[in-house]
Protein backbone atom coordinates (compact mmCIF):
# COMPACT_ATOMS: atom_id res chain seq x y z
CA UNK A 1 0.00 0.00 0.00
CA UNK A 2 1.74 3.47 -0.65
CA UNK A 3 -0.46 6.63 0.16
CA UNK A 4 0.48 10.35 -0.75
CA UNK A 5 -0.62 13.13 1.48
CA UNK A 6 -0.25 16.43 0.98
CA UNK A 7 -1.80 18.97 3.07
CA UNK A 8 -0.51 22.16 1.96
CA UNK A 9 2.20 22.99 0.00
CA UNK A 10 5.80 22.52 0.75
CA UNK A 11 7.74 25.47 0.93
CA UNK A 12 10.25 26.65 -1.21
CA UNK A 13 13.82 25.13 -0.82
CA UNK A 14 15.20 28.36 0.77
CA UNK A 15 17.89 28.19 3.03
CA UNK A 16 16.26 27.10 6.68
CA UNK A 17 19.45 26.98 8.69
CA UNK A 18 17.80 29.34 11.26
CA UNK A 19 14.93 27.35 12.55
CA UNK A 20 14.76 23.47 12.75
CA UNK A 21 13.33 22.47 16.05
CA UNK A 22 10.02 22.71 17.69
CA UNK A 23 7.17 21.86 18.52
CA UNK A 24 4.13 21.55 16.11
CA UNK A 25 3.46 19.60 13.12
CA UNK A 26 2.34 21.88 10.49
CA UNK A 27 2.86 22.54 6.90
CA UNK A 28 4.34 19.29 5.22
CA UNK A 29 4.43 16.65 2.65
CA UNK A 30 4.93 13.27 3.63
CA UNK A 31 4.59 9.79 1.94
CA UNK A 32 4.00 6.72 3.65
CA UNK A 33 4.65 2.93 2.78
CA UNK A 34 3.53 0.10 4.42
CA UNK A 35 1.99 -3.75 3.47
CA UNK A 36 -1.11 -4.72 4.50
CA UNK A 37 -0.74 -7.29 7.14
CA UNK A 38 -0.38 -11.15 6.25
CA UNK A 39 -2.07 -13.96 7.61
CA UNK A 40 1.09 -15.30 9.71
CA UNK A 41 1.25 -11.70 11.42
CA UNK A 42 -0.72 -10.64 14.32
CA UNK A 43 0.59 -7.45 14.18
CA UNK A 44 0.55 -4.54 10.87
CA UNK A 45 4.42 -4.16 10.26
CA UNK A 46 5.79 -1.10 11.26
CA UNK A 47 5.77 1.68 8.93
CA UNK A 48 8.60 3.80 7.18
CA UNK A 49 8.16 7.32 6.47
CA UNK A 50 9.70 10.18 4.70
CA UNK A 51 8.44 13.65 6.35
CA UNK A 52 9.97 15.72 3.46
CA UNK A 53 9.84 19.46 3.71
CA UNK A 54 11.55 22.58 1.91
CA UNK A 55 12.87 20.01 -1.08
CA UNK A 56 14.30 17.60 2.17
CA UNK A 57 14.00 14.47 3.10
CA UNK A 58 13.87 14.27 6.98
CA UNK A 59 13.69 10.71 7.00
CA UNK A 60 11.58 10.47 10.46
CA UNK A 61 10.68 7.66 12.56
CA UNK A 62 7.00 6.99 12.26
CA UNK A 63 5.58 4.47 14.06
CA UNK A 64 1.59 2.91 14.40
CA UNK A 65 -0.44 4.57 16.69
CA UNK A 66 -3.07 1.24 16.72
CA UNK A 67 -3.54 -1.87 14.96
CA UNK A 68 -6.22 -1.17 12.81
CA UNK A 69 -5.80 0.08 9.07
CA UNK A 70 -7.10 3.34 9.84
CA UNK A 71 -3.57 4.26 11.85
CA UNK A 72 -2.59 7.49 12.89
CA UNK A 73 1.16 8.68 12.59
CA UNK A 74 3.64 9.35 15.44
CA UNK A 75 6.89 11.14 14.37
CA UNK A 76 9.51 13.51 15.49
CA UNK A 77 7.58 17.12 14.86
CA UNK A 78 10.07 18.97 16.24
CA UNK A 79 11.71 19.56 13.02
CA UNK A 80 8.92 20.74 10.86
CA UNK A 81 6.95 23.87 12.28
CA UNK A 82 10.31 25.91 12.21
CA UNK A 83 11.99 25.10 9.16
CA UNK A 84 8.90 26.28 7.39
CA UNK A 85 8.46 29.73 9.83
CA UNK A 86 11.97 30.26 8.30
CA UNK A 87 10.97 29.72 5.05
CA UNK A 88 8.22 32.05 5.55
CA UNK A 89 9.83 35.11 7.01
CA UNK A 90 12.13 34.69 3.74
CA UNK A 91 8.87 35.06 1.66
CA UNK A 92 7.64 37.99 4.46
CA UNK A 93 10.62 39.77 3.80
CA UNK A 94 11.01 40.09 -0.08
CA UNK A 95 8.19 42.81 -0.47
CA UNK A 96 10.15 44.82 2.04
CA UNK A 97 12.11 47.81 2.32
CA UNK A 98 15.77 45.89 2.96
CA UNK A 99 16.84 46.21 6.33
CA UNK A 100 20.33 47.83 6.25
CA UNK A 101 22.63 49.81 8.69
CA UNK A 102 26.21 50.22 8.45
CA UNK A 103 27.65 53.16 10.18
CA UNK A 104 30.85 55.04 9.13
CA UNK A 105 33.23 53.83 12.38
CA UNK A 106 32.13 50.55 11.47
CA UNK A 107 34.19 50.30 8.36
CA UNK A 108 37.16 51.69 10.28
CA UNK A 109 36.38 49.71 13.81
CA UNK A 110 36.95 46.26 11.54
CA UNK A 111 40.50 46.94 9.39
CA UNK A 112 41.65 48.51 13.74
CA UNK A 113 39.92 45.03 14.74
CA UNK A 114 41.70 42.74 12.68
CA UNK A 115 45.25 44.42 13.55
CA UNK A 116 44.15 43.45 17.14
CA UNK A 117 43.18 40.33 16.97
CA UNK A 118 47.18 39.35 16.22
CA UNK A 119 47.58 40.59 19.59
CA UNK A 120 44.67 38.33 21.36
CA UNK A 121 45.34 35.28 23.05
CA UNK A 122 41.62 34.01 23.45
CA UNK A 123 38.48 35.63 21.35
CA UNK A 124 35.18 36.04 23.40
CA UNK A 125 32.38 36.12 20.89
CA UNK A 126 28.58 37.76 22.25
CA UNK A 127 25.66 36.98 21.16
CA UNK A 128 22.02 37.40 21.55
CA UNK A 129 20.70 34.32 22.74
CA UNK A 130 17.58 34.50 21.32
CA UNK A 131 18.83 35.00 18.16
CA UNK A 132 22.36 33.03 18.06
CA UNK A 133 22.53 32.11 14.51
CA UNK A 134 21.56 35.98 13.40
CA UNK A 135 24.21 37.25 15.50
CA UNK A 136 27.70 36.09 13.92
CA UNK A 137 29.41 38.00 11.84
CA UNK A 138 29.86 35.88 8.39
CA UNK A 139 33.49 36.72 8.41
CA UNK A 140 34.03 35.63 12.26
CA UNK A 141 35.96 32.43 11.40
CA UNK A 142 38.37 33.60 8.55
CA UNK A 143 39.22 36.62 11.29
CA UNK A 144 39.52 34.31 14.20
CA UNK A 145 41.70 31.30 12.63
CA UNK A 146 42.79 29.06 14.67
CA UNK A 147 42.32 31.43 18.15
CA UNK A 148 41.01 30.13 20.92
CA UNK A 149 37.39 31.34 21.40
CA UNK A 150 34.40 31.56 24.25
CA UNK A 151 31.10 31.57 22.65
CA UNK A 152 28.76 33.82 25.02
CA UNK A 153 24.87 33.94 24.70
CA UNK A 154 23.90 36.87 26.67
CA UNK A 155 20.12 37.93 27.82
CA UNK A 156 19.68 34.19 29.19
CA UNK A 157 17.20 35.30 30.83
CA UNK A 158 15.30 35.76 27.74
CA UNK A 159 14.64 32.43 26.57
CA UNK A 160 13.53 28.87 28.47
CA UNK A 161 15.53 26.38 29.63
CA UNK A 162 14.55 23.81 27.09
CA UNK A 163 16.28 26.44 24.86
CA UNK A 164 19.24 27.37 26.89
CA UNK A 165 19.60 23.04 26.77
CA UNK A 166 18.85 22.76 23.24
CA UNK A 167 21.79 25.18 22.26
CA UNK A 168 24.19 24.30 24.76
CA UNK A 169 23.99 20.57 23.11
CA UNK A 170 24.11 22.13 19.91
CA UNK A 171 28.06 24.13 20.74
CA UNK A 172 28.72 21.40 22.82
CA UNK A 173 28.88 18.59 19.37
CA UNK A 174 30.98 21.43 17.70
CA UNK A 175 33.14 21.34 20.52
CA UNK A 176 32.65 25.28 21.06
CA UNK A 177 32.93 26.76 24.68
CA UNK A 178 29.71 28.52 25.56
CA UNK A 179 28.62 30.55 28.42
CA UNK A 180 24.64 31.55 29.00
CA UNK A 181 25.62 35.44 30.67
CA UNK A 182 23.02 38.04 31.79
CA UNK A 183 24.78 41.15 31.58
CA UNK A 184 22.38 43.37 33.45
CA UNK A 185 22.58 41.17 36.66
CA UNK A 186 26.17 39.73 35.85
CA UNK A 187 25.71 35.96 36.01
CA UNK A 188 27.84 34.10 34.42
CA UNK A 189 30.37 36.65 34.09
CA UNK A 190 33.08 35.53 36.65
CA UNK A 191 32.54 32.11 35.31
CA UNK A 192 33.36 33.64 31.84
CA UNK A 193 36.78 35.67 33.81
CA UNK A 194 38.14 32.17 35.27
CA UNK A 195 37.68 30.22 31.53
CA UNK A 196 39.10 33.04 29.52
CA UNK A 197 42.20 33.19 31.76
CA UNK A 198 42.13 29.19 31.77
CA UNK A 199 42.02 28.81 28.14
CA UNK A 200 45.10 31.14 27.25
CA UNK A 201 46.77 29.69 30.65
CA UNK A 202 49.86 28.62 28.66
CA UNK A 203 50.70 31.89 27.14
CA UNK A 204 53.21 32.44 29.88
CA UNK A 205 54.68 29.13 29.83
CA UNK A 206 55.47 29.86 26.60
CA UNK A 207 56.99 32.75 27.60
CA UNK A 208 59.30 31.45 30.20
CA UNK A 209 60.65 28.76 28.09
CA UNK A 210 61.72 31.47 25.26
CA UNK A 211 63.18 33.46 28.86
CA UNK A 212 60.16 36.28 28.46
CA UNK A 213 58.54 38.06 31.88
CA UNK A 214 54.90 36.82 32.33
CA UNK A 215 52.23 39.12 30.96
CA UNK A 216 48.72 39.74 30.94
CA UNK A 217 46.47 37.02 29.28
CA UNK A 218 44.70 39.30 26.32
CA UNK A 219 41.13 38.82 25.59
CA UNK A 220 39.31 40.43 23.02
CA UNK A 221 35.07 41.00 23.12
CA UNK A 222 33.21 40.97 20.05
CA UNK A 223 29.91 40.86 18.31
CA UNK A 224 27.41 42.72 16.92
CA UNK A 225 25.69 45.93 18.03
CA UNK A 226 23.88 45.68 21.63
CA UNK A 227 24.32 42.12 22.30
CA UNK A 228 25.73 43.41 25.65
CA UNK A 229 29.64 43.29 25.37
CA UNK A 230 30.17 46.51 27.32
CA UNK A 231 27.83 45.50 30.36
CA UNK A 232 29.30 42.26 30.20
CA UNK A 233 32.93 43.87 30.50
CA UNK A 234 31.32 46.40 33.62
CA UNK A 235 30.03 43.33 35.38
CA UNK A 236 33.72 41.71 35.54
CA UNK A 237 35.26 44.73 36.30
CA UNK A 238 32.03 45.51 39.17
CA UNK A 239 32.60 48.89 38.09
CA UNK A 240 31.04 51.02 34.94
CA UNK A 241 34.40 51.75 32.87
CA UNK A 242 32.93 51.10 29.38
CA UNK A 243 30.04 52.84 28.25
CA UNK A 244 26.78 51.31 28.26
CA UNK A 245 23.15 51.24 26.94
CA UNK A 246 19.89 49.44 25.78
CA UNK A 247 20.57 50.73 22.01
CA UNK A 248 23.06 50.04 19.15
CA UNK A 249 26.11 52.34 18.34
CA UNK A 250 27.03 53.13 22.24
CA UNK A 251 30.63 51.96 22.08
CA UNK A 252 32.32 53.70 19.10
CA UNK A 253 36.05 52.84 19.60
CA UNK A 254 37.96 50.07 20.79
CA UNK A 255 39.06 50.35 24.62
CA UNK A 256 41.66 47.88 26.33
CA UNK A 257 40.61 47.40 30.21
CA UNK A 258 42.06 45.42 33.01
CA UNK A 259 40.77 43.07 34.78
CA UNK A 260 43.04 42.60 38.01
CA UNK A 261 46.99 41.93 37.18
CA UNK A 262 46.50 38.98 34.74
CA UNK A 263 43.77 39.97 32.43
CA UNK A 264 43.13 42.14 29.81
CA UNK A 265 39.87 42.94 27.77
CA UNK A 266 39.41 44.72 24.47
CA UNK A 267 35.68 45.67 24.44
CA UNK A 268 34.75 47.14 20.82
CA UNK A 269 32.46 48.19 18.78
CA UNK A 270 29.75 46.33 17.14
CA UNK A 271 30.88 44.53 13.94
CA UNK A 272 27.87 43.88 10.81
CA UNK A 273 28.70 42.90 7.69
CA UNK A 274 28.28 46.11 4.89
CA UNK A 275 25.42 44.09 3.18
CA UNK A 276 23.18 41.93 5.06
CA UNK A 277 22.12 39.54 2.61
CA UNK A 278 20.13 37.54 4.57
CA UNK A 279 17.25 39.47 5.43
CA UNK A 280 15.64 36.90 7.51
CA UNK A 281 18.35 37.39 9.73
CA UNK A 282 18.09 41.26 9.92
CA UNK A 283 14.55 41.41 10.62
CA UNK A 284 15.19 39.30 13.84
CA UNK A 285 18.03 42.14 14.21
CA UNK A 286 15.68 44.35 14.32
CA UNK A 287 13.25 42.89 16.42
CA UNK A 288 15.63 42.51 18.85
CA UNK A 289 17.18 45.62 18.76
CA UNK A 290 20.72 45.01 17.60
CA UNK A 291 20.24 46.98 14.88
CA UNK A 292 20.26 51.05 14.61
CA UNK A 293 16.20 51.92 14.49
CA UNK A 294 17.38 54.03 11.51
CA UNK A 295 17.76 50.70 9.45
CA UNK A 296 14.09 49.30 9.45
CA UNK A 297 10.75 50.57 9.42
CA UNK A 298 8.95 50.00 12.62
CA UNK A 299 5.71 49.19 11.03
CA UNK A 300 6.95 46.84 8.76
CA UNK A 301 9.01 44.94 11.45
CA UNK A 302 6.54 44.80 14.01
CA UNK A 303 4.12 43.08 11.77
CA UNK A 304 6.39 40.33 10.88
CA UNK A 305 7.03 39.91 14.73
CA UNK A 306 3.57 39.28 14.77
CA UNK A 307 3.31 36.88 12.18
CA UNK A 308 6.06 35.03 13.96
CA UNK A 309 4.74 35.12 17.64
CA UNK A 310 1.36 33.74 16.41
CA UNK A 311 2.98 30.66 14.46
CA UNK A 312 5.53 29.81 17.89
CA UNK A 313 3.92 27.29 20.18
CA UNK A 314 4.94 29.28 22.97
CA UNK A 315 3.16 32.49 22.12
CA UNK A 316 -0.03 31.95 19.69
CA UNK A 317 -2.60 34.31 18.53
CA UNK A 318 -4.22 33.74 21.55
CA UNK A 319 -1.30 35.63 23.74
CA UNK A 320 -1.70 38.38 21.31
CA UNK A 321 -5.54 38.42 21.50
CA UNK A 322 -5.07 38.28 25.27
CA UNK A 323 -2.33 41.41 25.38
CA UNK A 324 -4.06 43.63 23.10
CA UNK A 325 -7.79 42.64 22.69
CA UNK A 326 -7.43 42.61 18.95
CA UNK A 327 -7.90 39.42 17.02
CA UNK A 328 -5.37 38.77 14.49
CA UNK A 329 -7.11 37.94 11.31
CA UNK A 330 -5.97 36.07 7.94
CA UNK A 331 -2.61 36.01 9.96
CA UNK A 332 -1.80 39.23 8.52
CA UNK A 333 0.67 41.72 11.27
CA UNK A 334 0.84 44.51 9.30
CA UNK A 335 -3.20 44.91 9.83
CA UNK A 336 -2.86 43.78 12.95
CA UNK A 337 -0.59 46.88 13.71
CA UNK A 338 -2.75 49.12 12.40
CA UNK A 339 -6.12 48.15 14.14
CA UNK A 340 -4.00 49.07 17.37
CA UNK A 341 -2.96 52.35 16.32
CA UNK A 342 -6.17 53.07 15.52
CA UNK A 343 -7.70 51.60 18.99
CA UNK A 344 -4.69 52.89 21.44
CA UNK A 345 -2.75 55.32 19.36
CA UNK A 346 -5.13 58.01 17.25
CA UNK A 347 -4.43 55.75 14.37
CA UNK A 348 -0.31 56.74 14.85
CA UNK A 349 0.79 53.02 13.26
CA UNK A 350 4.42 53.64 13.80
CA UNK A 351 4.07 53.89 17.89
CA UNK A 352 1.64 50.78 17.85
CA UNK A 353 4.61 49.05 16.43
CA UNK A 354 7.36 50.30 18.82
CA UNK A 355 4.96 49.29 21.72
CA UNK A 356 4.68 45.75 20.40
CA UNK A 357 8.26 46.12 19.56
CA UNK A 358 8.87 46.97 22.79
CA UNK A 359 6.86 44.65 24.51
CA UNK A 360 8.58 41.75 23.20
CA UNK A 361 11.53 43.10 23.88
CA UNK A 362 10.92 43.41 27.72
CA UNK A 363 9.92 39.84 28.11
CA UNK A 364 6.10 40.78 28.19
CA UNK A 365 5.17 37.86 25.79
CA UNK A 366 7.08 34.93 28.02
CA UNK A 367 10.31 33.72 27.23
CA UNK A 368 10.63 33.92 23.57
CA UNK A 369 13.61 32.21 21.25
CA UNK A 370 13.47 33.01 17.75
CA UNK A 371 15.85 30.31 16.25
CA UNK A 372 16.39 26.99 16.88
CA UNK A 373 19.66 24.50 16.80
CA UNK A 374 20.03 23.48 13.15
CA UNK A 375 19.84 19.45 12.97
Amino acid sequence: MFAQLAPSPSPSPANVSHFVHRRTFRQCTYAVSASLPTANSSRPPPIQANIIVGGKDLNLDVTRKDDSIGFKLEANEDEIDWMNLESDIRLWTRALRPVQWYPGHIMKTEKELREQLKLMDVVIEVRDARIPLSTTHPKMDAWLGNRKRILVLNREDMISNDDRNDWARYFAKQGIKVIFTNGKLGMGAMKLGRLAKSLAGDVNGKRREKGLLPRSVRAGIIGYPNVGKSSLINRLLKRKICAAAPRPGVTREMKWVKLGKDLDLLDSPGMLPMRIDDQAAAIKLAICDDIGEKAYDFTDVAGILVQMLARIPEVGAKALYNRYKIQLEGNCGKKFVKTLGLNLFGGDSHQAAFRILTDFRKGKFGYVSLERPPL
